[in-house]
């Protein structure tokens, strides 16, 4: 029995799934991509299988970092300056709205010139304490090699004829 004294936060408990835990079941599908994956559950879903002992397990992850420019100090700058402009003419447009006396376009422009300077002169700081380390642009992604449905040992054989039918189905088509 579980009562306030014994569970805490760091119990792994099927009511208290905030903490990473391995997968449990038996595998009943693997695929090359998570899509593929995603469709051999809806699959399921739509058999009236009870997916939720179903899990989806990206095997062997990789971190793919792909690079997509080089980076100047024009780039930066001009970034800095769009980004500080769009902040600053927020500040400055509310400035004005709640600003008590003259209300006008002194308080929208200097919250856009402030944005845009600080923005600016925070961006050069930054970039110029990389010293070339880092003139790219990039976006990581987390990928996983294949991907195995899991499901619970009770319905795990039935899970498997209903992918494999998916599979023959798909086999059939192509």
């Amino acid at each position: 029995m579980t009562t306030a004294f014994t569970q805490t936060a760091f119990t792994n408990s099927r009511d208290n799934p905030r903490l990473p835990t391995l997968p449990t079941g038996w595998p009943i599908g693997s695929y090359e991509s998570y899509g593929e994956a995603q469709q051999a559950v809806a699959h399921l879903a739509v058999n009236d299988f009870p997916v939720s002992d179903v899990t989806i397990v990206g095997v062997e992850p990789m971190l793919v970092e792909r690079v997509s420019g080089k980076l100047s100090w024009g780039r930066v700058l001009g970034t800095a300056a769009a980004s500080g402009a769009w902040f600053g003419l927020f500040v400055g447009l509310l400035l004005s709205m709640f600003g008590t006396g003259t209300a006008g376009v002194l308080p929208i422009l200097i919250g856009l010139v402030s944005g845009i300077g600080f923005s600016t002169v925070f961006a050069a700081i930054s970039y110029s304490t990389t010293r070339g380390r880092r003139d790219f642009i990039s976006s990581s992604q987390l990928v996983a090699r294949r991907y195995d449905v899991l499901s619970q040992p009770r319905n795990a054989e039935r899970g498997r004829e209903l992918l494999a039918n998916l599979a023959a189905k798909t086999a059939m088509v192509n």
